[in-house]
């Protein structure tokens, strides 16, 4: 579980000029160009998620509606809606008295959205290892030999992409659509929890990610569901142990 690394279309400096608390402040000099519009409030939702979860909008940071209109050369219209998809998914909070802002989660809360991140994520391998896509499986394994050779290489922020890339085919392999919805909703939740993780992080996790693929591949449900949860629950701790704080429990 790690940051997802901002995509190339999307510009870094548009969104440090949009949050943080510089968000209120006149600009000075010339206006940027507008540039990467979009043309339904859904593409405005994927824009701003990934920022979000490139850590360009930061928990507690203020998403001005006007603002991100005039960046993107919209109406505040779509850019309203897209703040609603993502406030349903828990990425962004509304208040009255602040608007908008980049969803934060106390340590009870991510605790909790660990638990049941971890209990959908073992559902997910069960029915992986009962179906065994061989075409999926095919693409987990060369994602996992990536993955390998980028931490041998002590090449994070590479790390950082296969991991989203490994779950993401993960749930592919499940064949549940509402459950691969579900999971990808709480892990761009947890993404926050996990950004700027180190080497060591990402050994512990990549060498779980082979269990549970051998586990996944050779058939067995029951070990599979397993290792998927304790993955989950094992972050959690592993990122805890890191940075100081004391270790959640499952």
């Amino acid at each position: 579980m790690y940051t997802l690394v901002l995509p190339e279309s999307v510009s870094r400096d548009r969104f440090s000029r949009l949050s943080g608390p510089n968000a209120n402040r006149p600009s000075r000099g010339p206006r940027p160009p507008r540039r990467h519009a979009f043309a339904t409030a859904r593409q405005g939702a994927e824009e701003i998620r990934a920022a979000i979860l490139a850590g360009q909008f930061k928990p507690g940071d203020r998403l001005i509606e006007d603002r991100l209109a005039e960046e993107f050369g919209v109406s505040r219209n779509p850019i309203r809606e897209a703040i609603r998809t993502l406030a349903s998914e828990g990425l962004i909070e509304v208040t009255a008295r602040r608007g908008a802002v980049v969803a934060s989660l106390s340590p009870r809360e991510a605790e909790e959205l660990l638990e049941v991140r971890a209990t959908l994520e073992a559902a997910n391998a069960r029915l992986a290892a009962r179906r065994r896509d061989p075409t999926v499986l095919a693409q987990l394994q060369a994602v996992l030999d990536e993955g390998t050779a980028a931490v041998e290489t002590e090449s994070i922020a590479e790390v950082q992409r296969l991991n989203d890339l490994f779950h993401g085919n993960l749930a592919q392999a499940g064949h549940n659509r509402v459950l691969a919805d579900l999971m990808r909703t709480l892990r761009d939740r947890s993404a926050p929890l996990f950004r700027g993780v180190g080497l060591e992080f990402a050994r512990v996790s990549w060498a779980e990610h082979a269990s549970i693929l051998r586990a996944v591949i050779a058939g067995d449900a029951e070990m599979a569901s397993l290792l998927a949860y304790r993955h989950v629950i094992n972050a959690g701790s592993l990122h805890d142990r890191l940075a100081g704080l004391p270790a959640a429990t499952a």
